[in-house]
């Protein structure tokens, strides 16, 4: 599924099972929400804090699920082709940045 095909099927969720979306501001904070709960299972998983038993069993993917499907709402709410911004997007980095990682002696 492309992008543009995951906020016409989020949009289609919303219409049949959301009632409508939350505004803006809300779900922004859900945004956010989200974000912290990626950011706590990368920081015990993958960092050096420790893992609480409890934590073990919460699903990266879910999560990460999670904050595309409000990025997803957030753009169709305020009319944002997100295709279309993620593929400007990439071509800009891909001229922007052609070399520079390649020449960043940290990353060898």
């Amino acid at each position: 599924m492309n992008i543009q095909d995951a906020q016409k099927a989020v949009d289609e969720w919303i219409q049949e099972h959301g009632v409508r979306y939350f505004n803006e501001l809300t779900n922004m904070a859900q945004l956010t929400e989200e974000v912290g709960e990626v950011a706590r299972i990368i920081a015990r998983r993958y960092g050096e804090q420790s893992e609480k038993e409890s934590d073990k069993a919460k699903d990266l993917g879910e999560e990460l699920a999670d904050v595309v499907f409000v990025v997803l709402c957030l753009a169709n709410q305020t009319g944002i082709n997100l295709q279309e911004a993620f593929d400007k997007k990439l071509d800009l980095k891909s001229k922007r940045d052609k070399d520079r990682h390649k020449n960043n002696e940290k990353l060898q």
